[in-house]
């Protein structure tokens, strides 16, 4: 069957696109979509050095740096894609792939990282981080994505099968297109991650540093626990606020290399994750590395983390975004430590790996087909 794969935007090498380059490998006769394509020349590996046909909106002006400007114009780009000529298409969606246009005689697959965020159910978290919440520009935003989420909801009914990144997802997917989804958990590349023989006497999160992230959360907490040392990977747009609330137990180094994120997970006692994601790649990684993980309990993280109250526990959850909540999280590990391994952490992370995902997802798409 001729194939195509269709994407929202190449800007970089992250986790939709780890996903996007595990689907070409399953199909690496398909040709690829994207509204742009503006991934670095040393980045393009996952792309398996196949050329990638873009939409009106590459050419358009200032486009590789405020693409997301144009995220009004994207609809109708990803519209303007003649899909006609081929049999099965599969889009990797977050924002606007799977409003590809095909016919009846088509198989639309649609992997989904999630519906719109921005649009559906973390709209007035948006609009508030965003300043967009109020005046002239934020009545406009609001009108904007009004008129974005009919369109969303319209061009569900072009997909013929979901997929979903996790339960989470597939929650979040029912909820906006009234449609189930198969759950094909993302692939982790646990192979690069390899355990120490030893750990250090320190804790460690890393992530980019924006609001929905809460590493301030992390930050604050730890401040209020001299006696344990925090260090924090990462850079963003929160790098001010987050060095404001630092103590002295806590070492903030900004970005660091992937070799230098894989030594100081190996290290670290336990790695800390506050944000509600959608499934979340650097807690497996963390396992993978053999250490465990305290992790805040809703979204992703409750399907790739087991809990105290699973056999072979890799983690520990706490309830609620606070630091008090946090707070007696850590003081919980720290009196069941013993009863967490790096085998159990690594056993549960490989789980995950990308081979399980071609896997399951040709299986799929192969008892989909006539």
């Amino acid at each position: 069957m001729k194939t195509a794969i269709i994407c929202d935007w190449l800007i970089t090498h992250a986790g939709s696109e780890r996903v996007l380059g595990e689907i070409i490998q399953c199909y690496p006769d398909a040709d690829i979509f994207a509204v742009v394509d503006f991934v670095p020349l040393e980045q393009r590996g996952f792309l398996h050095n196949k050329p990638v046909k873009t939409t009106y909106i590459q050419r358009l002006p200032f486009a590789k740096k405020h693409y997301r400007s144009y995220l009004p114009w994207m609809p109708m780009a990803i519209e303007q894609l003649d899909l006609s000529a081929y049999d099965l298409v599969i889009s990797s969606s977050h924002a606007v792939a799977k409003g590809a246009i095909t016919g009846p005689n088509q198989i639309h697959i649609s992997y989904i990282h999630s519906p719109m965020r921005y649009a559906w159910d973390l709209q007035h978290q948006y609009l508030k981080e965003t300043g967009l919440d109020r005046g002239i520009k934020g009545h406009i935003a609001k009108h904007f994505l009004h008129k974005l989420r009919l369109w969303d909801l319209r061009t569900a009914n072009g997909v013929d099968h979901f997929v979903a990144n996790s339960k989470f997802i597939a929650k979040r997917i029912w909820k906006t297109y009234r449609r189930e989804a198969q759950v094909i958990y993302p692939p982790v590349d646990v192979s690069a991650f390899t355990p120490h023989l030893y750990k250090e006497d320190y804790y460690v999160t890393a992530s980019r540093l924006v609001p929905y992230k809460k590493i301030d959360l992390i930050v604050e907490a730890f401040s209020s626990m001299p006696d344990k040392k925090l260090i924090v990977i990462g850079s963003g747009p929160e790098m001010n606020k987050i060095k404001s609330k630092a103590g002295r137990n806590t070492t903030i180094l900004g970005y660091q290399s992937n070799e230098k994120l894989i030594h100081y997970l190996q290290r670290a006692k336990a790695f800390v994750f506050a944000a509600e994601e959608d499934f979340g790649f650097l807690p497996l990684e963390a396992q993978a590395c053999g250490t465990p993980v305290i992790a805040y309990g809703k979204g992703g993280a409750l399907e790739t983390v087991r809990g105290l109250d699973q056999e072979n526990p890799t983690g520990i959850f706490f309830d609620q975004q606070t630091v008090s909540s946090l707070q007696n999280a850590v003081r919980e590990f720290e009196n069941n430590r013993s009863i967490f391994s790096s085998d159990c952490c690594i056993t549960n992370a490989r789980d995950f790996s990308p081979k399980k995902f071609r896997d399951g997802f040709k299986a799929f798409v192969l008892a989909l087909l006539p």
